[in-house]
């Protein structure tokens, strides 16, 4: 089996990234912070990755679409929940630091991507 072609997108390897850097983050806290918010950051960025996966995957551009949209929409639950952990003090300046710059990118290359994907 060949490697999925998902991986070669650049909007993909950046959302791994992203997850990648949350999860890196979160398994630091303690119980109670990774049972309720942490769980929750964690799988809306896994989301941003597996829908762009799903989505590829589809080969259909509805399809396609469609799971570009949900992975936008978890992206910004996503936002949500890392500004909801900072004003809770579970992240450090230098930790949103480090995070900010993906965040910034993601948006304008999910919606890049969707408009590619229109018929």
């Amino acid at each position: 089996m060949g490697r999925p072609d998902f991986e070669e997108l650049e909007v993909y390897r950046l959302a791994e990234k992203l997850a990648n850097e949350i999860w890196h983050i979160v398994k630091e806290w303690d119980r109670f912070a990774k049972d309720t918010i942490g769980k929750q950051i964690v799988r809306s960025a896994d989301s941003v990755c597996a829908n762009i996966a799903e989505g590829r995957g589809r080969y259909n551009f509805q399809d396609n679409r469609r799971f570009i949209k949900i992975a936008r929409g978890s992206l910004y639950e996503t936002i949500s929940w890392l500004r909801l952990a900072y004003s809770r003090q579970l992240l450090t300046s230098e930790q949103v630091d480090k995070l900010k710059p993906i965040i910034d990118e993601l948006p304008p290359k999910l919606n890049a991507y969707l408009k590619s994907r229109s018929n």
